[in-house]
């Protein structure tokens, strides 16, 4: 049976980007895979690359060495068939949660050598889903399509063949009477996610679906 490692690089349970990395999860569940799930935000003390060059050397060649929390979501990934992880956008990029996963991930890979910059010798299906309180529609504009084509090419390069999912103009809190935002339109907010928030969900559990349909593995 394939294992799939479903991460949720979001603080809050139960909302967006950990429904649709559910629902990612869900498809691949029903198409035969086990997924293991794990909540960044719930693990213990841990950082991003710390630069020590461990995952440089002879001995602990293309794997991080750093024994706090991430290590053995590390370790999970690196024996998982398929990897599905969501984040939500704070500030113009996703959560440092997920920074420093990624960055622990990608940099134990890279090996600096022009010929061969990429010593993983198991490469596997990748799902990134990003969830944001910007419509889409600006995306192109204020940069967020750019730099989730670099999180792309990136992962293409040392984890696997990646699928981006990205949902936009989220509903933050279901009462925004208890805050004085005056940006938004509280009733199209809750219409907008009731009329699209479904077929975010669907588009994610095919994803999740099709992840096992992967040849790379």
């Amino acid at each position: 049976m394939k294992k799939i490692v479903a991460v949720n690089a979001g603080p809050r349970t139960g909302w967006n980007t950990d429904q649709l990395i559910k629902a990612a999860a869900k498809g691949a569940e029903e198409s035969g895979a086990e997924i293991e799930y794990i909540d960044l935000f719930k693990l213990e003390k841990y950082t991003g690359c710390i630069s020590c060059f461990g995952c440089k050397q002879a001995g602990s060649y293309g794997k991080c060495v750093c024994h706090d929390s991430l290590y053995d979501v590390l370790e999970k990934i690196r024996n998982a068939d398929g990897l599905i992880i969501g984040s939500p956008n704070y500030l113009g990029n996703l959560t440092a949660s997920f920074r420093a996963l990624y960055e622990r991930l990608v940099f134990q890979s890279l090996t600096y050598n022009k010929e061969t910059p990429n010593c993983n010798q198991h490469m596997i299906p990748v799902i990134l889903i990003m969830t944001s309180n910007c419509d889409e529609q600006l995306y192109d504009a204020i940069g967020y399509a750019t730099l989730l084509e670099n999180y792309k090419g990136t992962l293409n390069t040392f984890v696997g063949p990646t699928e981006i999912l990205c949902c936009g103009d989220t509903l933050q809190v279901n009462d925004y009477g208890k805050y004085k935002w005056t940006m938004f339109d509280p009733d199209a907010k809750k219409a907008h996610h009731d009329e699209t928030f479904g077929a975010y969900l669907s588009a994610a559990y095919g994803l999740g679906k099709n992840m096992m349909n992967d040849r790379t593995q």
